[in-house]
């Protein structure tokens, strides 16, 4: 098998740092007002296999350089998958010559000097392993074959192991160099249960930013099956008035749908229902997300965002107040505001648990929904509608009664929001946004 030799990270980030100062050197000399370059690398392992067999395996390298160059007002961006000196020179030339061409706009500009990160501590994101491909394939071999070993189980798509790591150096000429580096590794297994109209399909998976953090593959294969399994027998409800709880994994996506409508970019185009809503309490006052850049091991941990303004600690909702937007320079002038740090999102979101009987959620539902899956995009982020294909189980008296498919599950963002009744314990750490599961008090559940 063909492995990757070895990364040095440190001669591998000077390197990519003295093309980022070359990059700035240059565009400041054709006459560029001002300038920043980004210049990363990143290498990845992926196996996919299926049935006991290898289906895909593959190496990935990539390499590449994006410069913005300012001429007043103007902007121009250009980027390459070459990092000879040549190539980015005529990557510096093309910017320019954009920048000479496009109209001006007074929110244009880099970063307030005055933000951009001084120092960093060690944020425990860099963790290579010595992952070839034979351990790979192990891996996802092993996983997808302790799903199999539950005999209901009647087909499998296939377990999946990727290993990755990237550095990246972002610069500007305001005197700015950032480096950052870090690891991640992953592995999923979908499986199949029942036959012809009865079949059903789940899956479970681990991401981590530590090779030994991950859970063992067996258990993961395991839970895959659990969960497939669990849903033999599925059925719709009456369409009903009534309870709904999101798990974990489907919970995080109600906090991302949060995340967009706040979102600089919504706002300026006035894509958002809460536009304007800064300052005001949109969620219940037990509820708190808080955003943790500086987390250990974290998802998206960083010390500078990606304009090199330095990251901070804050709660984005605090007692069910929205204390402020994600903002990157650019929007926060259009908004005639600040920018928060978020050029490039939000980083590390930890929605506290509270509320009523966050110990146990199902425990206070006489007669709700549990949801496990959602589908579709019937999420409307202007008006805050929401419409999506619904999978879970029934609650009856507190415990999952029986599997459930085929429903629509709707409502208002705004609404659902305020209903909020629980924040679970049963944390999603696995991801940028830690949830546990969501209680909503009453949405429509529209089925039979």
């Amino acid at each position: 098998m063909v492995t990757q030799p070895p990364l040095d990270r440190e001669a591998e980030l000077d390197a990519l740092e003295s093309r980022v100062r070359e990059a700035l050197e240059r565009a400041l000399g054709a006459g560029a007002t001002a300038a920043e370059a980004h210049a990363q690398l990143s290498r990845g392992l992926s196996v996919n296999v299926r049935l006991g067999e290898v289906e895909t395996l593959e190496h990935m390298q990539d390499r590449g350089v994006s410069v913005t160059a300012l001429i007043g007002r103007r902007k121009g961006q250009a980027s390459s998958a070459d990092l000879r000196p040549e190539t980015i020179a005529a990557c510096v030339d093309r910017a320019l010559d954009i920048a000479r061409y496009t109209e001006e706009d007074l929110c244009n500009g880099l970063a307030d000097p005055g933000r951009l990160a001084v120092g960093a501590r060690d944020l425990d994101l860099w963790h290579p392993s010595p992952v070839d491909a034979e351990v790979a394939i192990e891996r996802a071999l092993a996983c997808e074959a302790a799903g199999r070993a539950e005999p209901r189980i009647s087909n499998s798509e296939g377990a999946a192991f990727n290993a990755g790591l990237g550095l990246s150096v972002y610069g500007n000429s305001d005197g700015f160099i950032g480096r950052s580096s870090g690891t991640s590794y992953s592995q999923s297994c979908v499986l199949l249960a029942g036959r012809g109209d009865g079949m059903q399909r789940d899956y479970s998976y681990d991401s981590r930013r530590c090779l030994a953090d991950l859970e063992a593959v067996e258990a993961t294969g395991a839970e895959a099956a659990r969960r497939t399994v669990a849903r033999l027998g599925a059925r719709p409800l009456r369409t009903a008035a009534m309870p709904v709880l999101f798990a974990p994994r489907v919970a995080t996506g109600l906090i991302g749908h949060l995340m967009g409508a706040i979102s600089g970019s919504a706002l300026i185009r006035n894509a958002s229902f809460l536009k304007g809503r800064a300052g005001e309490r949109i969620l219940p006052e037990w509820l708190r997300v808080a955003e943790r850049p500086h987390l250990r091991r974290g998802a998206r941990s960083a010390h500078f965002d990606d304009e090199g303004v330095a990251t901070a600690e804050r709660n984005v909702i605090d007692a069910g107040v929205l204390t402020g937007y994600v903002l990157s320079s650019y929007t926060a002038r259009r908004l005639g505001l600040e920018t928060t740090g978020n050029a490039g999102g939000v980083r590390n979101l930890l929605v506290s648990p509270g509320g009523d009987g966050e110990g146990d959620l199902l425990a206070g539902v006489s007669d709700g929904f549990y949801v496990t899956e959602v589908m579709g995009q019937g999420v409307n982020l202007v008006t805050g509608d929401y419409s999506r294909g619904a999978a879970g189980y029934r609650i009856v008296d507190g415990r999952l009664d029986h599997p459930v498919e085929e429903v629509t599950i709707a409502g208002n963002l705004a609404d659902m929001f305020m209903d909020i009744v629980a924040a679970g314990e049963d944390v999603d750490t696995r991801g940028n946004i830690h949830s546990g599961g969501l209680l909503i008090r009453r949405m429509m559940v529209a089925g039979l």
